[in-house]
């Protein structure tokens, strides 16, 4: 059964969908990018394909709803991956007190922008964030924070998103022995073609159930 949270780390706080399976073995938060929410068709596929496998996911929207507006006209607020991974930051501290996901070892899903967010965040809370899953992301933009990401990360590209994928074997580079590049053949960057997003789905929801235990502390 879904649950609608609010996480008050901004005045008003940021709304969250949160699904905790029976005998969850984790919960994935989703870090969402270039003015998508957490109603995006895609996420909540994979959340979906996350739930049966026995995982807890929580959707969250990293921007207020002023902030969407605004973020519809300007798209700079997208791109603000301190704050974003600020604010994500403070809902891994919060899941931490949730009587229902403190118990649970957390795992990060970012898309676009978002993976930049998730893998910040993933470096300032290597005692919470147990590994990271990135879709299309660009973790690039992480900068210096990605030499300090001690989860293990699995950077999912489309095959047809050629400057992408150049970015992401960047910061696989960057990243380390940590990370590991795979790349779905015959997807574009939204990952629309038939097969490629129950493709990253199966990844992804093999990588959080392999890697998702105990966090890896500094």
């Amino acid at each position: 059964m879904m649950r609608e949270v609010s996480v008050p780390v901004v005045d008003g706080g940021l709304v969250g969908d949160v699904v905790v399976p029976a005998g969850a073995r984790g919960v994935v938060l989703f870090a969402h990018g270039s003015g998508s929410s957490r109603h995006s068709p895609r996420n909540t596929a994979v959340g979906r394909a996350l739930n049966e496998r026995g995982l807890g996911t929580m959707l969250v929207d990293l921007l207020t709803a002023d902030e969407e507006a605004r973020d519809e006209v300007t798209a700079d607020l997208r791109f603000d991956i301190g704050m974003l991974a600020e604010r994500l930051a403070g809902i891994v501290d919060w899941t931490g007190a949730d009587p229902e996901l403190g118990r649970l070892p957390i795992g990060l899903f970012g898309a676009s922008t978002g993976a930049a967010a998730a893998l910040v965040a993933a470096a300032t809370r290597p005692d919470r964030v147990g590994a990271v899953v990135s879709r299309g992301g660009r973790p690039d933009l992480a900068g210096s924070s990605l030499t300090a990401v001690r989860a293990p990360t699995l950077l999912l590209v489309g095959g047809l998103d050629e400057q992408v994928i150049v970015l992401n074997e960047q910061a696989r580079d960057a990243l380390g022995e940590v990370a590991e590049l795979r790349i779905v053949p015959g997807a574009t960057h939204l990952f629309e073609e038939p097969g490629t997003l129950e493709q990253v789905a199966d990844q992804t929801g093999a990588w959080f159930t392999t890697h998702l235990r105990q966090p890896h502390p500094a």
